[in-house]
């Protein structure tokens, strides 16, 4: 170990005592918040009862939130909140919500133990150090006292072991440097062990999202039949039933008046024309053949160059992804831009995709007015529900007065190490 790693080794330990030992009153402050939360129960059919409830559960939960964010940190993991999401019906179906969920409880259990071990490893570390700090100390105060009586004329021998307990006292710091960084993780342990969602809790989550993904995905697939159809109805069938009646037309005009019969014939021509173009705009609103063609690098920068913006475009990606998630992300990027050209007010525009660590990442940003949000009906809300078919989810950050970042993540694997990058404005 080099001089510099020694002291900052040393650094980290010190650092590690003193938060320990500040934690310490922390964990002591919680103790009241379990009897006024328990005290709300038995009055809740009185009035005060439910407001009591409610207020000391919002602080638990509060000071629970701040134990596993410090935990998390000591442990560099994230603790995520296992709480039931409140149905908004009323305060009593709130307060039998937060009475039925084992979160709750285990907070409860958590405030007394995480007292008493806060405080027992809180000080546990600083007192080894003092100790071995005394103990190598000691020696030099054994030989001051000597010295001192010997100054006044007392012929006192100083006490032996200068060398036994310098090494003692050094096994004692050797001690205390191992043991410290072990022994401030136990209150994040602790906060972990009866923090973090259970094992059946966290499968009941991911049944609850899975349900839901599964909803909007049947949701949004209603919702897209329903456009084709309207799509369908509106245009192309209405230009084909037009067609049919203009050869009907010509084929009754056509041995006593040939000229109306050739004007009929233009018209069933262009109309002929104007489904087929329709036809095909719909099945490029399904499955554009420029992704089939040229992956989602090249979709991405078709799709960039019709924009009226001017979109920075960068793309890198060692391969392919598989055909379903490809399509999302590329109609994902699409009702992002189109939500930049309308509603933004911005100059300009990027995307930028990545795949990393199996995850492809869309970014799409702007130079707008910001306060974007994820608003039922809105088209950020039709991309989180196209996504989070595929487990993805949707980050925006959008302050009022600009920018906006929109960021897509959908977990997948790339079909091949060929690799394809790109970066231009368009």
């Amino acid at each position: 170990m080099t001089d510099k790693d020694l002291l900052r080794g040393a650094s980290d330990r010190a650092l590690a005592v003193v938060l320990a030992v500040a934690k310490a009153p922390l964990a002591v402050l919680g103790l009241p918040l379990v009897p006024l939360q328990l005290l709300g129960y038995p009055l809740i059919l009185v009035t005060v009862g439910v407001p009591l409830t409610l207020g000391a559960t919002a602080l638990a939960r509060g000071y629970a939130n701040l134990h596993r964010d410090l935990a998390g940190r000591v442990l560099g993991e994230q603790i995520p909140r296992p709480y039931r999401a409140p149905a908004n019906r009323g305060p009593m179906t709130r307060v039998r919500t937060i009475a039925t969920d084992p979160a709750t409880w285990r907070d409860l259990a958590f405030l007394p133990l995480n007292a008493i071990v806060s405080v027992l490893f809180g000080f546990l570390p600083a007192a080894l150090w003092a100790s071995g700090a005394l103990a190598m100390a000691t020696p030099l105060l054994w030989q001051l006292g000597a010295d001192g009586l010997a100054y006044l004329g007392i012929d006192e021998r100083t006490p032996g072991g200068y060398v036994a307990v310098p090494l003692l006292a050094t096994a004692h710091l050797a001690l205390a440097w191992w043991a410290t960084p072990r022994l401030v993780r136990v209150p994040a342990l602790l906060a972990r062990w009866l923090l973090a969602p259970s094992a059946r809790a966290a499968l009941s989550t991911r049944v609850r999202q899975l349900a839901d993904s599964r909803a909007d995905t049947v949701d949004a697939q209603a919702a897209e039949l329903r456009r084709i159809e309207r799509d369908l109805h509106d245009g192309a069938q209405a230009r084909l039933v037009a067609l049919g009646m203009s050869l009907g037309m010509a084929e009754e005009l056509l041995a006593r008046d040939p000229e109306a019969v050739r004007a009929l014939l233009a018209e069933a021509r262009e109309s002929s024309s104007l489904a087929l173009a329709e036809l095909r705009g719909l099945v490029r609103g399904i499955h554009p053949p420029v992704l089939a063609d040229r992956g989602l690098d090249g979709a991405l920068r078709a799709l960039a160059l019709a924009h009226p913006l001017p979109v920075a475009v960068d793309v890198e990606l060692a391969g392919r992804p598989q055909a379903p998630v490809e399509s999302a992300a590329y109609f994902a990027a699409a009702e992002a831009l189109t939500n930049v050209a309308k509603h933004s007010g911005a100059t300009g525009a990027w995307l930028r995709v990545r795949h990393e660590a199996g995850v492809l990442r869309l970014v799409v940003g702007d130079d707008g007015r910001g306060g974007a949000r994820a608003d039922a009906g809105g088209g950020l809300r039709g991309i989180e529900r196209r996504l989070a078919a595929f487990d993805g989810t949707l980050v925006i950050t959008s302050p009022v007065g600009g920018p906006t970042t929109v960021t897509m993540e959908l977990p997948c694997a790339l079909s091949s190490e060929k690799t394809s990058s790109c970066s231009e404005t368009a």
